[in-house]
């Protein structure tokens, strides 16, 4: 739509809508030229409160609309019953309706303004030219919202990048960093040889392999020192006797990021990399993953298990902290980095630990159990301690002996894991509580009670105890517990309907109109992203994962699994995951920008102080939370 008196540039009109555009995604990563072909061709139209702009009736979409000003809400006609149903309320910069005209199809719900609406409109030809020219107009097309999360993800990236410098991308297979033709030999050659052969082609390992080509063993420097410091013997001996057996594999279609962990979580440095008969085809070391100028995942990891003091372990505390901007620099999303944290808070605990029963073993075995985020390994940089230990009574003993025995050392390991930046829980949620210091019979029963009797301090404590992981120690009698706590679930059908209705009391933060609910009059402007946020996500995905047998606890592979069940829809599923994935990306953002600035952690922001494009996909990410909320909703009659 053009105006009538035209600068030597432009139309005015021209000017004003590409500068309108500009302010939005996907139009904000446009070229002029594309946005110009957008705002000569647009026609400008105006929609009372209720009229209907879009109908299935209206037959195959022929225009595209973007809302300029006011709120577009979308009905259907509910399946089993006589009413409509809203779907989505879209806003200021948003467009529609992009599945009927890519798809060259009626649109399938009624698009009606919700109050006086704005919304400036392209016939089909003009949408198709740029959908050929423009091509982040045509990725955002083809792929919505995914599209947009990408864009948030490289700013994240690029921002981290520009302190660290650039580097190959964690989700690269590890065909691409492993190095062929490997070094190897047969068991019988001598060390002497052995290492003579590694000396002359200048690396660190050797393979030791059978005729098929499968590796049955690993000889690294590492192993050479010790060998020698510890007199294991001559070097004539064969590399058989002295090689680490059943080295580490993964497939070529691993990518680096898993290679990474497994390095991190063992503290090695050289894996193998097999092909599907598992023949030897290369190897990979922490080297060739990460070559950070700073710090890096398996290093710090290695740091972290070997510390002989407390103190150290609370300095190494503050490189966590840079591993994140480098994680993010080397392409992690949001779920590779809180596991990463995840990880390395798990080393920390193996290690305040081990070096307690190094002083003071109280003689009884255990294992160690993590609740909540840090059972789901869900953490980021602000948390506190959820711990508990689990034991099995020794012959002529009592639980209480044992307690009595385990609880002061519990304490003390408490205590340390606050001075590494572990804060203690409020609510005593910890090993050092006698409550959380049980034997496998004690924690079965207390399992039996919590399930038979929905309470509501019980159901509080399902978010918390549901949600464990054995860190150190035995894991065998923790998963013999969570088969019977499963079992017991799984069969009763009044307990998961009042997880459910639990699960529905944290409610995304949007108002019926799409605007974002803010907290209280003291948080004025405030959105929790762990409670309003994260929260609605993992407490809904929890309860059908519970429904459903899925024994594991994070809640991206819970998604995955049940949408493997066919309980979510893959596309559904893909989109709760995204969503998840971008609310926990601005929150760990957040945080790195407070302690930039010294600030003490929360997880507290105010939207407005986002970019139009972060604050369009939270709104987005929250009304994905509303949206399985409703599938809870329907599934138990809520």
């Amino acid at each position: 739509m053009a105006a009538a008196n035209q600068d030597t540039t432009r139309p005015q009109n021209t000017r004003a809508i590409m500068s309108f555009l500009r302010e939005h995604a996907p139009f904000s990563s446009m070229d002029d030229t594309h946005l110009a072909h957008f705002a000569e061709h647009a026609t400008l139209s105006f929609y009372a409160d209720g009229d209907v702009v879009l109908s299935p009736e209206d037959g195959q979409a022929k225009q595209f609309y973007v809302v300029k000003q006011g709120r577009i809400r979308g009905e259907r006609q509910h399946k089993t019953e006589e009413r409509t149903e809203t779907t989505f309320e879209i806003s200021q910069g948003e467009c529609f309706p992009l599945a009927a005209l890519v798809g060259e199809r009626p649109t399938r719900t009624l698009h009606r303004a919700a109050g006086d609406t704005f919304c400036l409109s392209i016939e089909k030809k003009d949408f198709v030219t740029l959908i050929s020219e423009s091509e982040p107009f045509r990725d955002f097309c083809l792929r919505g919202v995914s599209s947009l999360l990408e864009q948030v993800n490289q700013r994240l990236q690029s921002k981290a990048m520009a302190s660290i410098g650039s580097s190959n991308s964690l989700d690269t297979p590890l065909e691409r960093y492993a190095l062929r033709n490997p070094i190897v030999c047969s068991p019988d050659l001598p060390v002497r040889k052995a290492v003579a052969r590694m000396h002359e082609n200048n690396v660190g390992s050797i393979i030791i392999t059978d005729d098929g080509r499968h590796p049955t063993g690993i000889f690294t420097l590492r192993d050479l020192r010790t060998m020698v410091a510890e007199e294991k013997g001559p070097l004539d001996t064969p590399i058989s006797q002295v090689m680490t057996s059943n080295p580490c594999c993964l497939p070529s279609t691993a990518d680096a990021f898993e290679a990474a962990m497994l390095m991190a979580e063992h503290h090695f440095a050289h894996l193998c990399v097999v092909d599907e008969e598992q023949r030897l085809i290369g190897v990979v070391s922490e080297r060739d993953l990460f070559s950070l100028q700073r710090v890096d995942l398996v290093n710090l990891a290695r740091t972290i298990g070997t510390a002989t003091h407390l103190r150290t372990l609370v300095a190494l505390r503050t490189d966590v902290s840079r591993l994140v901007d480098a994680m993010l620099a080397h392409g992690a999303d949001s779920g590779q980095v809180v596991k990463i944290i995840t990880t390395l808070n798990d080393v920390t605990v193996r290690r305040v630990l081990e070096l307690n029963l190094k002083k003071n073993d109280p003689g009884i075995p255990f294992t160690w159990l993590t609740f909540g985020s840090e059972g789901r390994q869900e953490q980021t940089l602000l948390t506190d301690q959820d711990n508990g230990i689990l034991f099995e009574t020794p012959e002529g003993m009592t639980p209480e002996q044992v307690r009595e025995k385990l609880l002061p050392f519990a304490r003390k390991v408490n205590d340390e894991l606050a001075e590494c930046g572990f804060t203690l829980c409020k609510g005593n949620i910890m090993a050092s509580n006698p409550k959380l210091c049980l034997s496998i019979g004690e924690w079965d029963d207390w399992f039996i009670r919590f399930i038979d009797a929905s309470t509501p301090q019980n159901l509080v404590y399902s978010s918390i105890f549901l949600d464990m992981r054995a860190v150190f120690g035995p894991p065998e009698p923790l998963h013999r517990l969570l088969e019977n706590v499963l079992a017991r679930i799984r069969k009763n059908a009044l307990f998961q309907k009042m997880l459910a209705g639990n699960a529905l009391q944290r409610k995304p933060p949007l108002t019926m109109f799409r605007n974002f609910r803010y907290l209280n009059d003291e948080k004025k402007h405030s959105l929790d992203l762990k409670r309003q946020g994260l929260a609605p996500f993992v407490e809904s995905v929890r309860v059908f994962a519970l429904a459903h047998g899925v024994e594991t606890a994070n809640t991206l592979e819970r998604i995955d699994a049940l949408a493997r069940k066919d309980v979510f829809d893959a596309k559904d599923a893909n989109a709760w995951k995204e969503a998840y994935s971008l609310i926990q990306a601005i929150r760990m953002r957040a945080h790195q920008e407070m302690l930039d600035k010294g600030e003490e952690l929360t997880n507290y922001i105010d939207p407005d102080d986002l970019n139009p494009l972060d604050r369009r996909i939270l709104r987005e990410s929250f009304r994905q939370a509303q949206r399985l909320q409703q599938k809870l909703e329907i599934t138990y009659q809520l």
